[in-house]
Formats: structure tokens, sequence, C-alpha cells
């Protein structure tokens, strides 16, 4: 497979041209055009999953609009999609259920196994466990990628404005993964967990 790769990238990297003069010269080597790299380089570029916690953000906007079918089950295909991630989780309310499916998704499953939680507390006392916990104060500033927690209920942040403005994605956000807008602190959230 690295042979294949290699003859890709002789075929792809321009060729410098050669010197047309009797004397011996040395020609540098070709300057990658902006924008082109090797294939080796995009290959890699391809897998690599988005840095910080930009694919946290991505994978939860991804899901905005899913619904409980029917309403008020706390079911759904997807929703047992997020319920996976956490082995024997019961149906139920499922805001740690989708924490814990878009964390696994992302290489940064929750638990000290990776097992996911089906219970919010449960996530909160493994991040005060772990080092992960960061208690809501004025000194504490959420960042996109972020859970974020209250009693009974949590959510992924998805970004903070200049005011503190805290916007969210939500599983389990009436019946939905919900976008909900927040004031600063979270309107009372207990307060973040960082993933790393």
């Amino acid at each position: 497979m690295l042979d294949r790769i290699a003859s890709l990238n002789a075929v792809s990297t321009p060729v410098a041209p050669r010197a047309t003069s009797a004397a011996a010269t040395t020609t540098a080597p070709p300057t990658p055009r902006p924008g082109r790299g090797t294939f080796a380089q995009a290959l890699t570029g391809a897998t690599t999953p988005p840095a910080g916690n930009a694919g946290m953000v991505a994978t939860a906007k991804a899901e905005v609009g899913q619904v409980e079918a029917p309403p008020g089950s706390n079911d759904s295909a997807r929703i047992a999609q997020y319920r996976s991630a956490v082995p024997g989780g019961p149906v139920g309310p499922w805001c740690a259920y989708f924490a814990s499916w878009v964390a696994k998704e992302n290489g940064k499953p929750l638990g000290d196994r990776g097992q996911g939680f089906a219970r919010v507390d449960d996530v909160y006392a493994w991040a005060q466990r772990t080092g992960r916990a960061l208690p809501n104060g004025p000194a504490v500033q959420p960042r996109a990628g972020d859970l974020i927690i209250w009693d009974e209920h949590m959510g992924i942040v998805e970004s903070v404005a200049a005011d503190g403005t805290i916007t969210t994605i939500e599983g389990n956000s009436s019946d939905s993964v919900a976008r909900r807008q927040h004031g600063k602190g979270g309107d009372g959230a207990i307060g973040y967990v960082r993933m790393r």
C-alpha cells in the first residue's frame, strides 16, 4: 500500500525543469503549489478528527431535530442509537445517553471504561473524580464542546458569545435534540465537564 502511495505522490508532485546548460547544476526541489500537498498528506488530513472539541460540536449539530416517536415515549430508532453508547441502558430520559453517544463517536467516551452513563448525576460524579468537572462560578469560562450540567439534565456547549450567552445542543429537550440559548452561567447550571 505504501508503494502505491509513493507512486501516486510521484505522479501528483510537479517536476522541476532540467538544467539545459552543459555545466552540471543542481535544481531545488519543487515547491508545492498553495493548497496542494502530497497524496499522503491529503490522506492523513482526511482521517484526522477535527482539532479540540470541534468534532463534539459537529456531531451534536448533525443530530438537531431528531425527535421521539411517538412523542413522550423517550424512544425512536435514532434515540436507540444514543442508548447504544451505554450498554444495557433502559428506555428512559435520554440527555445523558445523547451526551455519552456524542462523546463516544468522537473518541472521548465517558466513564472509566468508556461505558457511558444513563444518569446525569453519574456523569458529573465521574467528572469530579477524574478532574474534568468545572463547578459553575464567575471565574469559569465554558467553551465549545464542554458538557453543561444542570440538576437532572445536561447538554453540549455549542458556543459562548462575548456577553456570556451560551448556546447548547441538548438531547431530550422537549422530546427532541434541540438547540437552546442560556444566559451567562447557563441559567443555573451546576457546572461543566471539560472534554479532553
